[in-house]
């Protein structure tokens, strides 16, 4: 193989690794800002809850963008679009339908939070290896110098032998920090399903406490806020004639 095509190899290696830094350090800005936004949501909604939560008191208006707030945002609607239907449906178990629409939206969140760690991932894997690939040519275009030459002197192998060295430092350098990105992310993408995992927990069991109550839902302002109101019991077909009071 000629050196124009070695160092052809040599240069498209540095190109691949400057190309892998360029996106990991991209995505570190864009998930770093996806994910303050997202947290500094999660506490302004997660600290406007009561404790204990009450179904009643949960209100999704305009103000948290975070992930906990769709949550809650996606059981209320669903509650609401259960007691809607529930005649029509046969009177399917409300819980079962929150469930389902928690694990939905959840899941939802999870697959938002995840995007671009594969990416990270795979260029903190790979990045080592591309640099090592370009370090073995440029061992190969030292061998052929010496080879053309007849000598193993210093003004023949440091050109070669110094790209080589740069290539497996550039791959290190382009690992690192995605493989520490990597890590990080990962590790707050847990503690936010963790967190919403505690919360549908919380909706289901403020829920369960009152299963047997009819709610009517409402969506005010162009669907930004959720009201959940207790309904008489006398209103709903099947239920007791005769009024009930109690507070969710």
């Amino acid at each position: 193989m000629s050196d124009y095509a070695t160092n052809l190899i040599v240069e498209g290696t540095f190109g691949l690794l400057l190309l892998g830094s360029v996106i990991t350090w991209a995505l570190v800005l864009v998930k770093g800002r996806q994910r303050w936004v997202t947290s500094r949501g999660d506490r302004r909604f997660l600290g406007t809850l009561p404790r204990p939560l009450r179904l009643a008191a949960v209100k999704v208006g305009e103000g948290p963008r975070g992930s906990a707030a769709q949550v809650a945002r996606a059981a209320l609607v669903a509650l609401a679009e259960h007691e809607r239907t529930s005649v029509e449906v046969g009177g399917a178990d409300a819980r079962e339908t929150v469930e389902l629409a928690l694990q939905a939206q959840i899941e939802t969140e999870r697959r938002a939070a995840e995007g671009g760690l594969v990416v990270l991932a795979s260029i903190g894997s790979t990045a080592p290896f591309i640099g090592l690939f370009g370090t073995v040519w440029g061992i190969i275009h030292a061998l052929r110098a010496i080879g053309r030459s007849g000598s193993a002197s210093l003004e023949v192998v440091a050109g070669p032998i110094g790209e080589a060295l740069v290539a497996t430092a550039i791959g290190i350098a382009v690992a690192v920090p995605a493989v520490l990105a990597y890590n990080f992310f990962l590790r707050r993408l847990k503690v936010q399903s963790a967190q919403l995992g505690q919360l549908a927990a919380a909706l289901l069991a403020a829920l369960a406490h009152h299963d047997r109550l009819p709610v009517a839902g409402a969506v005010v302002d162009g669907e930004s806020t959720i009201r959940l109101r207790r309904a008489e019991a006398g209103t709903v077909p099947g239920a007791a004639r005769e009024p009930r009071e109690a507070s969710l």
